[in-house]
């Protein structure tokens, strides 16, 4: 008897699986799971944190049905589930089950919220998450949890593990969860779940599924104030076994909310639906028909690029044809090897979080790997034990050429079965990109040799190019932007470039060009002007091009390159000078009087700071020249302190702005907008001009920057943490307008926008057509605002003209002969693999190191003190050039930078050496395996190499002498012999 009622017990428990899977929370049940071995339990709670809940609650009920059963065991297993507060669970196995109407309907509510959790976790999440505790939706554990989460990890990872704990209630929670969304402030979402803004009856009116407590069999009825149109109806044909939720949704056969259906473009420019689709998982990939159209070779093993416009879902595509590549080579009986190449570290955990993870991970293993991460020291390992790897494309150029050097820890290209190359149109000469591809282009004619010697030939991966434009190469005439193009396609070797027909897709933002009008009076540039004049009389110059241009700026830059080489210290200064104050009549021409003003005076109290030493008592060499430029500034700041307050002399470009933003912000139901600048200062500069204007308040605008993150400019650079702060805000619309670099246009996954407006930025027909594709939103505008001196009206024109060009070019490839396109492509790979070859040969003789250190001498570009020469520098894992000399340590000043933190495995620079004599910044101090190294950077010296000076060197490269490398037990004993010394004295 009792095994029959054990059989019966474990035919429920089976038949029940699917669901218990979704109601179980595995590692609540374990505590009160006392007949299971801990062995056993530990195992389940390890493939909890492994592979997830679902697979772990598959772990446990594998091991409660598994025989002998202990006696009572059902019983237990009942009590576990209801003292873990997991009672629905426990329903369904005590067969207490819900009238099916209500079930369904309880399903189709969860499967709306996983539908919509992409938007859903934007919440206020403290906020609900008390709400949804006080209305008894989840237990005090989950509470407890989700706080954490929220401190740990912030609000949207709390989100979602708050929505993965309410949909595991009984019947009935979807209307209180509801009504939690209203009573929060959160009306756009309340409004996304099917809630009608003019819905304020009662709880059970709110949304069109029977949202009852179990059992009860009542039809809920809409409103009668509501629209019957925005009911919300989700109809499901076939629901997934495996789905972990919220990590995804299925995209088969559902009716979204308020009708925006797959198939309507509308639905494509929806936060929502775009989201769910993104996040869709262990579902088959729905592809618009022009996706497919442009998929298809690709889905027969061919090479090919991929030009979609930007939004328009070229990263679906990829996913789609990773997934269909993996498939087909486990039904041949082979293993997949898929790598994803980008040229932003950002977008690697971009496309790994919102694309390639979510869709895959049921499936196949998938990792990213980048710079910023520590997996790239075992990126070996990492490609090995992975299917899908994302990562940038130096990263696998630097194990390609491991391999190639016959290290163990190397990757080879026939490890590969399929390469994703993001931004394609960058694989050209000099680019990583091209680098990888021209060792496969290299290998593939290699591999036709062999072949005909009837030789075993190496296998090489699939080519996948994704590009919104491969631009035309600066051409003038069709014939070159064809060769350009057809290049691009020979360096990916692709046997063909796909486009698609976008159709009712297809978003043109309306164009318009803001010229701007020259100030009445420019008092405050007069000053500068004035400034600029005074120092030209002082040090004997006589430009010839306009003050402030960018031929001046040319000018100024040259004559500073040859003054430093020929020791002229009172031109080289006064070059410097007049550098800092054209760039000020550039940011007044740009941006706000005030902050030129700032950007001088702070420039200015820099240069004063150079020549006081750290303690503040030393003074630092000043020459007569340095005096006149410190007093001249500090002659005309007060008047320019004064102008630069006087609102009357703005630039005509920030009138246009503000006109056009305001009318932007204040005519559409929800503007959503990116300005365009061209320098990180003008970015920051413009958003708090934004963010103190009154005016802009007034209609909710709500600005923030963006920009990079990069070393290379005066400008402390943004981290990808406070980068994608601003991205997460914009995208739940706590900002929504965003002021940013070129970092922005290309690559970046920025939610869709309907206003663009490029602020005296333009660069070529590329960053034109990427910047057009952040307006994906319907009737989406893009202004284009001149600034004097940037000429950007005129090259614009040229660029609508290139983009034209390159449509031609396209079409025109399209249309040869395929014998003819595998021609021309086998001719341009011949040239370029020729070209490499010439271009190594170059190399092996410029990296010929002949010259003896002894005879290489480095001098203070600011006052030609003499420094040192080759013998005393030293080489820090063949890329640092240091000098630990005690005789060095004697000649310069150290202070710190906050804002420089480079931290490497072994390095971490914190700090700037300059000069004694007169504060020329030489480089920076690093800290190498707890020692402090005097790093050099060879750009602050003049070189001279057999008493030659070398007019400019930026880079150590140049240099054709081979440095010593850094003896770090040598020296490490004599600071450890010094601080012996110390103590003993």
């Amino acid at each position: 008897m009792a095994s029959d009622k054990d059989q019966m017990c474990e035919i429920v428990i089976e038949d029940f699986r699917p669901r218990l899977r979704e109601l179980i929370v595995v590692d609540r049940v374990l505590d009160h799971v006392h007949f299971l071995e801990p062995d056993r339990k530990s195992l389940i709670s390890q493939k909890a944190r492994s592979d997830g809940n679902t697979a772990a609650a598959d772990l446990l009920i594998d091991a409660v049905l598994k025989k002998p059963h202990s006696p009572g065991w059902f019983t237990a297993f009942v009590d576990a589930l209801l003292n873990s507060d997991c009672s629905y669970a426990a329903d369904y196995i005590q067969l207490n089950l819900p009238d099916p109407e209500v079930e369904r309907e309880n399903d189709q509510c969860v499967r709306l919220i996983e539908l919509l959790s992409p938007s859903l976790v934007n919440m206020k999440t403290a906020d609900v998450c008390e709400h949804c505790y006080a209305q008894l939706l989840f237990p005090q554990e989950d509470f407890e949890i989700i706080n954490a989460e929220t401190a740990n990890k912030g609000p949207i990872g709390g989100a979602r593990l708050l929505l993965k704990s309410i949909v595991r209630g009984q019947p009935g929670w979807f209307s209180k969860f509801l009504q939690i969304l209203r009573d929060t402030e959160h009306k756009n979402l309340y409004e996304l779940t099917g809630g009608s803004p003019d819905c304020d009856k009662q709880d059970e009116k709110l949304t069109s599924p029977k949202d009852e407590v179990k059992g009860s069999k009542a039809v809920t009825e809409p409103a009668e104030s509501c629209d019957p149109s925005e009911v919300v109806q989700i109809n499901i044909t076939e629901k997934p076994q495996d789905t972990d939720l919220y990590n995804g949704a299925s995209t088969e056969s559902k009716q979204l909310p308020l009708g925006l259906e797959p198939s309507e473009p509308a639905a494509a420019s929806s936060a929502a639906a775009a989201a769910a689709a993104r996040d869709a998982e262990n579902a088959d990939i729905v592809l618009r028909d022009y996706q497919m159209d442009v998929a298809s070779p690709a889905l027969e093993g061919k090479n090919i690029i991929v030009c979609l416009p930007t939004g328009s879902g070229k990263t679906r595509v990829a996913v789609y044809i990773t997934k269909k590549h993996l498939e087909r080579r486990r039904a041949e009986g082979q293993s997949g090897k898929v790598v994803v190449l980008v040229n932003k570290v950002p977008l690697v955990e971009q496309h790994y979080t919102t694309e390639f993870f979510p869709f895959l991970k049921q499936t196949y293993k998938v990792e990213r790997v980048s710079g910023d991460c520590q997996l790239k020291i075992s990126f070996t390992k990492i490609v090995k034990e992975n299917d899908v790897i994302i990562c940038t494309a130096q990263i696998l150029e630097n194990y390609l050429e491991r391999f190639n050097k016959g290290e163990d820890d190397g990757v080879n290209l026939s490890d590969l079965t399929l390469i994703i190359i993001d931004e394609c149109h960058h694989t050209q000469k000099g680019g990583v990109y091209n680098h990888i591809m021209m060792r496969y282009l290299k290998q593939k004619h290699k591999n036709i040799r062999l072949k005909k010697e009837g030789k075993e030939i190496t296998p090489l991966p699939q080519i996948l190019g994704l590009t919104a434009s491969p631009g035309v190469g600066g051409a003038s005439k069709l014939e070159k932007a064809v060769d350009h193009i057809l290049q691009i396609c020979a360096n990916l070797d692709a046997s063909k470039i796909m486009t698609g027909n976008l159709g009712a897709y297809k978003k043109e933002p309306r164009k318009k060009t803001l010229n701007v009008e020259d100030r009445k009076a420019d008092p405050f540039g007069d000053v500068i002007k004035k400034i600029m004049n005074a120092i030209h009389t002082h040090a004997e110059l006589n430009p010839n091009c306009e003050l402030g241009s960018q031929n001046y700026e040319q000018w100024v830059v040259q004559k500073k390159v040859k003054a430093a080489t020929d020791e002229d210290h009172k031109v080289r200064v006064c070059a410097e000078h007049l550098h800092l104050y054209n760039e000020g009549l550039n940011l007044c021409n740009t941006i706000r009087m005030r902050d030129a003003f700032n950007f001088l005076n702070n420039s200015h109290e820099e240069e004063i700071k150079k020549k006081t030493s750290p303690d503040g008592e030393q003074a630092v060499q000043i020459t007569a020249t340095e005096r006149f430029l410190f007093n001249l500034f500090k002659e005309n700041k007060k008047e320019l302190q004064m102008l630069a307050e006087n609102p009357d002399y703005e630039n005509d470009s920030l009138s246009k702005l503000q006109s056009k933003i305001l009318h932007e912000f204040s005519t559409r139901e929800e503007a959503r907008g990116i300005i365009f600048t061209k320098t990180r200062r003008s970015a920051i500069a413009l958003s708090q001009w934004i963010q103190e204007n009154l005016k802009f308040a007034d209609i909710g605008v709500k600005a923030s920057y963006v920009i990079g993150g990069g070393d290379q400019s005066n400008v402390k650079p943004m981290t990808a943490a406070e980068r994608n702060d601003v991205l997460n805000k914009f995208r739940n619309g706590e900002i929504n307008l965003l002021v940013a670099t070129t970092v922005a246009e290309e690559g970046l996954d920025i939610p869709s926008c309907n206003v663009v407006i490029r602020y005296g930025l333009v660069t070529n027909e590329i960053s034109m057509i990427q910047a057009e594709g952040r307006g994906r939103a319907e009737d989406s505008s893009y202004t284009l605002v001149e600034v004097k001196n940037s000429g950007v009206a005129g090259k614009e024109y040229v660029n609508e003209y290139r983009k034209d060009m390159m449509h031609k070019a396209i079409d025109k490839i399209r249309t040869l002969d395929q014998a003819e396109y595998d021609q021309q492509i086998l001719e341009f790979q011949m040239q370029a693999i020729l070209e490499k070859k010439v271009r190594m040969t170059k190399k092996k003789h410029k990296d010929i190191k002949t010259e003896n250190p002894s005879k290489v001498k480095f001098s203070c570009r600011g006052c030609s003190l003499y420094v040192c020469t080759g013998e005393d520098i030293q080489i820090i894992a063949g890329v640092h050039r240091v000098n630990v000399t005690p005789e060095f340590s004697e000649l310069f000043n150290q202070t710190e930078n906050t804002s420089l933190q480079e931290k490497h495995l072994d390095c971490e620079t914190s700090g700037f050496i300059a000069c004694k004599k007169c504060g020329e910044k030489w480089g920076s101090m690093m800290m190498y395996r707890s020692i402090e190294c005097p790093c050099l950077h060879v750009k602050n010296f003049v070189v001279t190499i057999n008493e030659k000076k070398i007019g400019k060197c930026t880079k150590w490269s140049e240099l054709p002498v081979r440095f010593s490398p850094f003896d770090y037990a040598e020296h490490a004993r004599r600071v450890a012999q010094s601080s012996d010394d110390d103590e003993t004295a």
